[in-house]
Order: C-alpha cells, then structure tokens, then sequence
C-alpha cells in the first residue's frame, strides 16, 4: 500500500531533473501524475519511462491557455486534483551589468506568471485538504553574484507560498515550499554554458560551497516532496523546507 494511493498529482516540469523523479517517486507511492513540459518528445519519453499511471500533457506553464488545455484535460480524464508541484522554472547567469529585458521577461514569465496562474487554474480542482508544492531555491535568501533575476524571482516564490498558505488555510489545503541546493540536473551544467572547462569549473564551485561536499540527487528532493504531499505533513503549511547539503543553515 503506497502513501499516495488513489490520489490525482500534477508535476509541472516534469520532463527532466527533479520533476521526474518526482514523478517518478509519486507513482510509486501509488498516485497517478499528469506531467507538463514544454519539449513534446522528452515529456512523453518520461511518461512513457514511469509507465501507464503516468500522463505527458505537453504545454508551457507561461501560456495561459495552455494551461487552461491542461487543466481542462485534467478535468476530463480525472475531475481533481489531489497534489501540485509547481516545479517549472528556469533562469540563467547574468551580472546586473549584462541583464536583458528579454532575460528578466522570460524569468519572471516562467518562475512566477506560471507558478501563479497554475496553482490559481488548479484551485477548482483541489478538494478541501489538497497539497500545493512551490519549487523555490536556496537562492531565494542570498547573496548569489549573477543570479539577480532568478534570485528575485524565487524570491517571490516564497512569498506566494506564504500568502497563498493563509488564503486556503479555511479549505485545509496546505501550500509549502521547497528549497533545493546544487542538484545533479541537466540544469546545474547549462547554468555554466557549454564549454566543459567551464562546467567543470562551475561544479568544482558549487562542492566547494556545500558542507556536504557534494552536489544532491533529485530523489532526494523527490523524498522531501512526497512527505509534502502527503498526510505526514498535515500540521506544515505556509513552510519553506530546504534539500541542501546544509547550504542555508551552516
């Protein structure tokens, strides 16, 4: 008997990195997960890796019907939904001094507009006791040379999670974020470009700022979700939970 039996999850992002595993891990525990992600073939190369209870529903959580298509599908194929992980995001280095328009539009379009407006398409589904998962980041509270933007938009991530966490505390749905450290994605070596001295050079940075001397796996996040979403945490809300090797906290 699995921790998630009978229960509906979405996972956006969840072609790659943290999504899938997280995917993956719900599966496990019994769930049947709808994935979204922008690039079509990997989506459903990840479905189709987790098996039947998994459901590629391709789209672009900055779209806003797109997300209507998704949630529509969501609603026809199974009438609600039991756990979000708002994962999707994206961002990328830039000094202050070399910030784009284009840089801070496609960020803030990705990180908070999609966060917003999938977790508000996603309340006509959640019934009263619901999960909502933000993905955030360490970032979100510090100082981290060329990340400004991205660190801003985390930043407002957190934020969301603790407003949204009073809005629905009267529905019992319990709204947290979770705030993963370096972890060993496709995302962590794009971060450094595609020169490999480069992402060598990138990586050996990040070991070196960890207590733990390692870089995280992303079912080890995937395990902090699950507890998310399910009944273990049924007293945390409005929380920020952290996956870092101690980066925060040492």
């Amino acid at each position: 008997m699995g921790q998630l039996d009978n229960r509906i999850a979405l996972v956006t992002g969840g072609s790659s990195g943290i999504g899938l595993a997280t995917a993956r891990r719900f599966v496990d525990e019994g769930a049947l997960v709808y994935l979204t992600g922008r690039r079509e073939a990997e989506l459903n190369a990840a479905a189709e890796s987790i098996g039947e209870r998994a459901v590629a529903v391709p789209g672009d959580v900055a779209d806003l019907a797109s997300l209507d298509a998704l949630f529509a599908t969501i609603r026809e194929r199974s009438g609600r939904l039991d756990v979000v992980f708002a994962n999707a995001g994206g961002g990328g280095l830039a000094p202050l001094a070399r910030t784009t328009e284009k840089d801070f539009d496609r960020a803030f379009d990705i990180n908070v507009k999609g966060v917003l407006f999938t977790v508000q398409k996603a309340l006509p589904l959640l019934p009263d006791g619901a999960s909502v998962i933000l993905n955030c980041s360490t970032n979100a509270g510090r100082g981290v040379r060329n990340m400004g933007v991205y660190n801003a938009t985390k930043a407002a991530v957190r934020s969301l999670a603790r407003t949204w966490a009073a809005e629905l505390a009267s529905r019992g749905i319990r709204v947290n974020a979770v705030s993963p450290g370096p972890i060993e994605t496709p995302a962590v070596d794009s971060l450094a470009g595609d020169e490999p001295r480069a992402q060598r050079k990138f990586r050996d940075g990040l070991v070196e700022s960890i207590p733990m001397r390692r870089i995280g796996r992303a079912d080890e996040v995937a395990a902090m979700l699950l507890f998310l979403a399910t009944d273990q945490s049924s007293f945390t809300t409005g929380s920020e939970l952290f996956v870092d090797g101690g980066v925060n906290q040492i």
